[in-house]
Parts: structure tokens; C-alpha cells; sequence
């Protein structure tokens, strides 16, 4: 009798565990400027009215950051809980080696006997394999295409195949998310809703566009619709939770992936003729945008909510991080046991937040955050902010000054040698060490003169022959062109040309090199890399390696020596014909540090 007791008393805690612990949804937005939620107050036309209901029953975060500028390094440290550098993963370009050996927080949540379902963008790999990062349930629109799903729009389970879309994908992740609340309304659940909005391409339907009439860029109308349609699927969630009597028993937390891409003079180019141009959102009042780690790239919306436990109404300054999403979901979950979760602590880069907005904890919850992107990095401590790009410094105080536009590195060069010690002691932890990961690229040089020196960049319509001819990012196209797309070079072979390759002169290497290509092909064939040494009037055919190109639709990593000894001034590198992608190029020197980048 005492056993069976026993027994049902064991059986007890763990149903009263289960009911106590929240659900937890967490939205994540893409390419969504500062400034564009009704409830920050700093635009008039946005509506948004949904998300400000979300904010007003929890907190809206000012000084809410990402980890990182760029899509893929940003959804990579959300979904660790472990800024992104630790596992290699930089960059769009970067191999997902190191990230597939991390455990995300779906899975720590599954493990814990949540029921986990992912919604839209996942840019962490094939999305037919997200089931192997701890979700159970898949349904990756983020298109007008066919996407990789395993259950329907109405929550059925389905084989993991691609599914054709019949709805919006903005309106289909939303429909999605609710029939899985609806499912699982009587366990708890981990939601991921990734809307791909209002990142390009701005391919809002005429409804959405219609709401906001009048005088304005067409870019900004198409951007705002996208953020209407993400405010309806907002709405649609936080109802089915009230339906069900889940509003208090849900935890939410609402974040952007980086700042809005302003491409500096915000050109309002035909919709369906510039995927990469400026996505219509704003970053207003901050400076700066996507591709650096100044405030308008890295500060986004960030809202909590959990009625009930969370106090309504708040607005909170202290600068927390995307960082601290897993942390306190891991907490709040009940996933670890304490020893674990003490274990867990030590290897996660964010922090348990709950306590700081229930009013338990009036400290900062972080001594200070810490960023490193590509040839930037940066650290902010209370109001100061060190900002590195390049051989460049500034020295920002936010309290004063959060537009960054006066640098006082000079007039404080105490503080800025102390933050700079601090940020290289950091960076010097992750995998590879440094504050920086090879030089600034022209394009970046240009955003810092832009927005950090005030200096005016030029801005002129480009015609083909102009962009053929500039080259992207230093590099040009020879029997082919070349194209940038979502963080990858597209190299297509003209017709009846011979197989292409892609140059880049004016360069002062020294060698010994290896190369590092991360590329996909649909022909099969032979590649090279070739150099010119400084001297040579031509390019010799002893300095040339043979690369070996498959044909197929999974990635390849290429790491080729460069035999060279002495200075190279010209680099070819040779692909078979048909298209190819690089998702990454770069060279490191013998030391191992990377000496020039490719940055799609």
C-alpha cells in the first residue's frame, strides 16, 4: 500500500510539474528595423497593433540586441543559447559543422517533454533535417514555393516531403502555429515562428499593400504590409492562446534577426527587380543597419510577455541579448535538473532575464554583451560602447548619445584601452580567436564612412554593364556573370562561352595561402585556382592547383593549398560550366589567420 501511495504521489508532482511549467512561443523576425512596432512610438505609419498589445501586457525591451548582423551567425547563437563564435559559425558562409554538433533549445525542450514545432526561416541547413535539431513538427514556409514539411496547414501530421504553399507564407506559418496550440493545448509546447518578413523579397498580397495607402515608397508600403501581415499571425496566436485559457501559462518572446538593410540611400527600386535592395523598414532613430555591429544593426524589437507572472506595462533599458531567450526558457521549463542546470549556466552565453522583470532582481542583467562579425566587433558596459571595424575605434556613450555620432575614443582613451582589453579576452575564447576575422571589406569601409565619419557615398543608378564590370565585392566574372543572392555568389556560365572563373587583382598577399570554398554546382567537372606573383606578366602554369567539382545539390568544402612563395597580386579561380554557388571564400595565411575575404 505505502509503494502504491508512493506511486501516485510520484505521479502527482510530476502532472502538478507538467501543468505549472509555460508554454513557450518565440517569435523571430527578419531584417526588422528598430523602429518599425507601433508601440517604440518613433514611426506614425506603422501598424502594428496586435504586437502592441503583446508588448503593453509585458515588457518592451529599448536596448534588446541580436548576436550577430547577418541571418545565419544571428539564428545560430538564438537557437544554442551560445554566441555563435564558439562553434565557427561567423557568418553566412560559415560551415554548420560546429552548429549540427551543438544541442539546441528544442531539443533540451523535447527532451523535457515539450512538444516542439518549427514555422518558417530556418537558414541553419536542410530544412528536411530540422527534425534532427529537436523539432518534432516542421513547417519551413518561407516562400511562394514548395517547402519541406511533415505536418499541414491545419496541424495533421504528414511524411516529411515538400509541400506545396495555398496560403501566404507569412499567413501560412501563422494558421500553422495555431492548429499546433489547438493540438497541443493540454501540454506544454515550444513554438518557433521564423517569419521570413520583412526581408526581400517584398512580395506582400495586394490586401496587405492596401492598408496602408497614400504618398510613401513603394518599398516602405510593401514593408509595412509584410509587418501587418506578421501583426494578423500575431493576433491569431495570442487569440487561440486566450480561446484556450493559455494566456497566462504562456511565455513569449518576440525578437528581430538584425537591423533593417538600408543599402545607405534607401532607393525605392521596383519590387520585383531588386531582391537585395533596400527591404523598406527603418532603423529610425539609431545609426547604422544591417552589416554592422553599430545600434541600427544590432538593436531590434524585443518584446516579453507572460501575463500573470510578468508585470504589464513595463519598459525595460537595461541592454539584455537574444543570448538570453534559451537561458530562461531552460529555466522556466523545468528542463535540467539543478546540478545540470548549474552546468548548462557555465556554457551558455545568456542569462535567466525572468527574474529582472518580475521585479526580483533590480540588477543589470549582464556585466556586459559582446559581438564579433566578420572584420567588426564590439562591447558594450552600462552606457559605454567600444565599436572596432577594421583598423577603425570608436567610443560611444548610449546614455547620451545612443545615435552614435560623436566618437570619444580620444577624449577617453582609459576607458576605450579597457573595454578594448575586455573584448580581446573575449574574443580570444572563441573558435577562431581574434577581434576580427580578416580585413573590412569595401562595402563595409563605405557603411563606416557613411553612418560613423559622415562622409557622403556617392549613390548612381548602375546599368549591367556598370555592375558587370564593378564586380561584387572586388571580384569580377570572366565568361560568366556574377550575381549576389540572400549571402551567396551565383557564378553562371554565358552561353557558348567557355567555363567561367571569377578574378580579383591589385592584391598584396604573401603566400604560402589556403584557399576555403564552400560551393555548389550542377555540373560536374574540373576547377582550379591560379595566381600571379608579383613579377610575372602573366600567370604561369606552375602556379595552378586542380579542384575537383561535384555535381550535386549539398554543399562542398574545398581547402586548397597555395604553394606560393612570395607576393600575389592576381587570383583566378576557375569553375566548370552551368551555375554555381559560393557560399564561402576566403584565404588564410600560414598562421592561419584569414588575409581575404569573399562577402556575398
Amino acid at each position: 500500500m505505502k509503494r502504491l501511495f508512493s506511486i501516485i504521489l510520484c505521479a502527482l508532482c510530476s502532472f502538478t510539474q507538467a501543468a505549472d511549467r509555460p508554454n513557450i512561443i518565440l517569435i523571430y523576425t527578419d531584417d526588422h528595423g528598430h523602429a518599425d512596432l507601433g508601440i517604440y512610438g518613433v514611426m506614425k505609419d506603422i501598424k502594428t497593433p496586435n504586437l502592441d498589445a503583446l508588448g503593453r501586457s509585458g515588457v518592451v525591451a529599448t536596448n534588446g540586441y541580436s548576436t550577430a548582423p547577418q541571418c545565419v551567425p544571428s539564428r545560430g547563437g538564438l537557437m544554442t543559447g551560445r554566441f555563435q563564435g564558439r562553434f565557427d559559425l561567423d557568418n553566412n558562409g560559415s560551415k554548420l559543422d560546429g552548429f549540427d554538433k551543438e544541442i539546441t533549445i528544442a531539443t533540451r525542450l523535447q527532451n523535457a517533454g515539450y512538444a516542439t514545432a518549427q514555422f518558417g526561416k530556418w537558414h541553419l541547413g536542410p530544412t528536411e533535417a530540422i527534425t534532427k535539431h529537436g523539432f518534432k513538427h516542421v513547417f519551413s514556409q518561407n516562400a511562394q514555393r514548395p517547402f519541406s514539411a511533415n505536418i499541414t496547414l491545419d496541424g495533421k501530421d504528414r511524411p516529411m516531403s515538400d509541400l506545396p504553399p495555398t496560403q501566404y507564407h507569412l499567413d501560412g506559418c501563422s494558421k500553422a502555429a495555431a492548429a499546433i496550440i489547438e493540438r497541443y493545448k493540454d501540454q506544454p509546447f515550444f513554438l518557433y515562428v521564423a517569419y521570413r518578413g520583412p526581408h526581400t523579397p517584398l512580395d506582400a498580397p495586394q490586401r496587405y499593400m492596401d492598408r496602408f495607402p497614400g504618398e510613401m515608397p513603394e518599398r516602405r508600403r510593401a514593408a509595412l504590409a509584410m509587418l501587418s501581415a506578421i501583426d494578423d499571425g500575431v493576433g491569431l496566436i495570442t487569440s487561440t492562446l486566450k480561446k484556450h485559457h493559455l494566456t497566462e501559462k504562456t511565455l513569449i518572446f518576440f525578437i528581430g534577426d538584425n537591423g533593417a538593410p538600408l543599402k545607405i540611400h534607401k532607393v525605392d527600386s521596383p519590387l520585383n527587380g531588386d531582391a537585395g535592395g533596400w527591404d523598406g523598414s527603418l532603423n529610425t532613430p539609431l545609426n547604422g543597419e544591417k552589416g554592422m555591429l553599430a545600434e541600427g544593426g544590432m538593436s531590434t524589437p524585443y518584446l516579453i510577455a507572460w501575463p500573470g507572472t510578468i508585470p504589464g506595462g513595463q519598459t525595460y533599458d537595461h541592454p539584455i541579448t537574444a543570448l538570453d531567450f534559451a537561458a530562461t526558457a531552460i529555466k522556466v521549463s523545468g528542463a535540467l535538473t539543478p546540478e545540470a542546470e548549474a552546468k548548462s549556466a557555465a556554457t551558455l552565453d545568456g542569462v535567466n532575464i525572468l527574474p529582472h522583470l518580475t521585479g526580483e532582481n533590480k540588477t543589470a542583467p549582464h556585466d556586459a554583451l559582446f559581438w564579433r562579425w566578420m572584420a567588426q566587433s564590439a562591447i558594450r558596459e552600462g552606457k559605454w560602447k567600444l565599436l572596432r571595424g577594421g583598423e577603425r575605434e570608436y567610443l560611444y556613450d548610449l546614455m547620451a548619445d545612443r545615435e552614435e555620432k560623436h566618437n570619444l575614443a580620444t577624449q577617453h582613451p582609459e576607458i576605450a584601452t579597457r573595454l578594448r582589453s575586455k573584448l580581446k579576452t573575449w574574443a580570444d575564447t572563441l573558435n577562431p580567436l581574434g577581434m576580427a576575422l580578416g580585413p573590412m571589406a569595401s562595402t563595409w569601409n563605405d557603411y563606416f564612412d557613411h553612418y560613423l565619419e559622415g562622409k557622403t557615398i556617392a549613390h548612381r543608378v548602375e546599368t549591367s554593364k556598370d555592375k558587370a564590370e564593378a564586380g561584387i565585392q572586388g571580384w569580377l566574372a570572366r565568361n560568366g556573370t556574377l550575381s549576389e543572392k540572400d549571402g551567396t555568389f551565383i557564378l553562371t556560365t554565358d552561353k557558348k562561352a567557355q567555363a567561367p572563373f571569377i578574378t580579383r587583382s591589385q592584391l598584396k598577399l604573401t603566400g604560402p595561402l589556403t584557399a576555403s570554398l564552400s560551393i555548389k554546382s550542377d555540373t560536374a567537372g574540373a576547377g582550379g585556382i591560379a595566381w600571379r606573383m608579383d613579377g610575372d606578366k602573366d600567370f604561369l602554369p606552375a602556379n595552378r592547383v586542380a579542384i575537383k567539382v561535384s555535381a550535386d545539390n549539398d554543399w562542398q568544402t574545398h581547402e586548397v593549398p597555395l604553394p606560393a612563395n612570395g607576393k600575389i597580386i592576381h587570383l583566378r579561380i576557375h569553375f566548370p560550366g552551368g551555375s554555381t554557388q559560393i557560399q564561402k571564400l576566403e584565404l588564410k595565411d600560414a598562421a592561419g589567420k584569414v588575409v581575404l575575404l569573399g562577402e556575398p
